[in-house]
């Protein structure tokens, strides 16, 4: 079964484990070391790098305990640059296909009674409308709001934490800038945001891959 990078990096921060017992953390060393595994791992997730997990940790031991290296630099070297272009090739198919796929939605979302398109090539449909003021760029906004991938993923939502979000309307993706200012304090917008007004090819965290076209639930609470 081929390793994710996910389990790679959870691998390498339990190597001073037993038997699936939980790391400590109290002392200054294991603080320490947490925190040097912790940013290894995070490293080796942001690569998009393929990778053996027990390579990783034998490469790991090796190094804590001064062993000579089990590769010339070159051959590390050699790894490293094919497996980054392996990595760059899949993120840049996977970006294709989801640019492809959101055109198509949007497509035909765009025919739907009520949907409004805009020339920015936003979407949004009104489910409330609301009677308050409306925000302008520099204003700070209160919002509830949930977000998902096309296939229905959840990726984020205020709902689900139990508390609205707020946030000034220009320091957000485009695409919200773009809808908040559509809006009146106690409206609810349904909201489809591709890409490039949104976090375009590089996408975002673990959920949002390149080129995702992103569905919002928004609800603007208040103005400030």
């Amino acid at each position: 079964m081929k390793p994710t990078l996910l389990a790679t990096a959870l691998m390498t921060l339990t190597l001073a484990a037993h038997a699936g017992d939980a790391v400590e953390l109290k002392t200054l060393e294991q603080k320490i070391g947490y925190g040097a595994g912790l940013q290894m791992g995070q490293t080796l997730v942001k690569s998009g790098m393929e990778m053996d997990e027990a390579a990783v940790i034998q490469g790991l031991k090796d190094a804590l305990a001064g062993r000579e290296p089990r590769l010339s630099g070159r051959d590390m070297r050699e790894a490293f640059v094919l497996g980054q272009e392996r990595a760059d090739q899949k993120k840049a198919a996977l970006g294709q296909a989801n640019l492809d796929a959101g055109r198509l939605f949007m497509a035909e979302h765009g025919k739907e009674k009520g949907v409004i398109t805009t020339a920015s090539g936003l979407q949004y449909k009104v489910i409330k409308a609301g009677t308050g003021k409306m925000p302008a760029p520099t204003d700070t906004v209160v919002t509830h709001y949930t977000g998902t991938l096309l296939d229905g993923t959840e990726f984020d939502s205020s709902r689900a934490r139990g508390e609205p979000a707020s946030f000034a309307v220009n320091q957000v993706i485009s695409g919200w800038t773009e809808v908040l200012q559509l809006m009146k304090e106690g409206a609810r917008y349904e909201v489809v945001i591709p890409p490039d007004l949104a976090y375009g090819t590089a996408g975002a965290g673990s959920k949002i891959g390149p080129n995702e076209t992103l569905r919002f639930d928004v609800e603007l609470i208040e103005v400030r």
